[in-house]
């Protein structure tokens, strides 16, 4: 157990305090979620730290010194800041304030998106990329005032995470944008010039992604955020979304007030539809995601009751040829059709189904 005390800071207001490791105080109002429930200080810093199975993450930590160390230390590091929220560390008796330890550059993304040699020749500094988690080579990079994630992967990746986006935008919504930057795909920060902060499911639900486990406990926060959970999964559903777990689904919080607003944007389907090959099953008759999201509305009758009254927009072939021709990526085009009609069309008749069956009079979608 890590034997520092200090606070666990909101931007300079301290929102929990700690001593010998452990929480002994905290605001219940702007703690991270993660915390309030847990008390558990030294896994919230190992939850923000870069995984350490990245290839770029072990060359990183070289260039910086900073290996052989264990997850929570890599976040002291840099006080376990991150660009996706306001909370770090202060050590007791430190005079340190958020504008000294908030990111203003990042030298080592290079290394931590492709392991590009010229990162071993940087100065170590702070970088964000010691608190940037996920599985894949990743990094943050500051442009014109603006903090935007590069992702590395391959082309059908790419095409299922821009496919996704694109498909949500023109459906209305909320989503990431992603789009191409040279041969990697980019979003900016959605939190970027706002008061919001990001929590990562993962806060209430560790690694937990049961549909109908994470239903309740949203539902417990607010049924509008339920409702919005709801609308993800679907749209998961209908992309084959086979990732969507606690760590890439998440709450936005008001930094001030901590109220959770809303679920955060739609973002990481670069395993969705066609990203590890094309399933054989094109007409989705057997199609486990289907399935599964089945199994919970059948379990779940408020999942169900509140899923029956929401109105869904219509995903047309129109629809999706627009967004294949902006995105202008090689793929086999009435496969993808026929996949997202396909399995929009099965989701539409196990609705029904199951309302019939439950009597639950069902909303018919937005445009009819």
């Amino acid at each position: 157990m890590l034997n520092i005390s200090g606070h666990v800071m909101s931007e300079d207001t301290a929102v929990a305090t700690v001593e010998n490791g452990q929480i002994v105080d905290y605001n219940s109002r702007l703690v991270p979620l993660y915390l309030g429930r847990t008390k558990d200080f030294e896994g919230w810093l190992a939850s923000r730290a870069i995984d350490p199975h990245r290839t770029n993450s072990r060359l990183l930590k070289k260039a910086l010194r900073l290996h052989p160390v264990d997850d929570a230390e890599t976040a002291l590091a840099v006080n376990a800041a991150t660009i996706t929220d306001r909370y770090w560390f202060k050590a007791k008796d430190s005079q340190l304030t958020y504008e000294d330890v908030r990111f203003k550059e990042n030298l080592f993304d290079m290394l931590a998106l492709r392991g590009d040699p010229d990162g071993f020749s940087q100065k170590p500094s702070r970088t964000p990329e010691l608190t940037n988690i996920g599985s894949y080579e990743k990094c943050w990079r500051l442009i014109d005032g603006s903090w935007w994630m590069y992702k590395s992967g391959n082309q059908n990746e790419y095409f299922s995470e821009l496919f996704v986006s694109r498909l949500a935008e023109r459906l209305g919504l909320p989503t990431a944008h992603y789009e191409m930057d040279g041969q990697y795909i980019r979003t900016k920060n959605f939190l970027d010039k706002t008061d919001l902060i990001f929590e990562p499911l993962s806060s209430i639900m560790d690694d937990n992604d049961d549909y109908s486990d994470c239903f309740d406990a949203i539902n417990r926060i607010s049924s509008k955020i339920a409702r919005q959970y709801l609308e993800i999964v679907w749209l998961d559903t209908i992309c084959y979304n086979m990732d969507r777990h606690t760590g890439n689904l998440g709450f936005l919080r008001d930094v001030k007030s901590g109220d959770v607003v809303s679920m955060a944007p739609n973002y990481d389907n670069n395993v969705a539809l066609i990203a590890r090959g094309y399933p054989k099953d094109v007409q989705r008759e057997n199609d486990g995601i289907i399935r599964f999201f089945n199994d919970f509305l059948k379990t779940n009758k408020c999942a169900l009751r509140m899923f029956c009254g929401m109105r869904f927009p219509t995903i047309t072939e129109g629809i999706i040829s627009d967004c294949l021709d902006d995105i202008r990526f090689d793929v086999d085009r009435d496969y993808i059709k026929t996949f997202i009609l396909s399995g929009q069309r099965i989701v539409k008749e196990t609705r029904r189904g199951l309302a019939e069956k439950v009597g639950i009079e069902i909303l018919e979608s937005a445009d009819g």
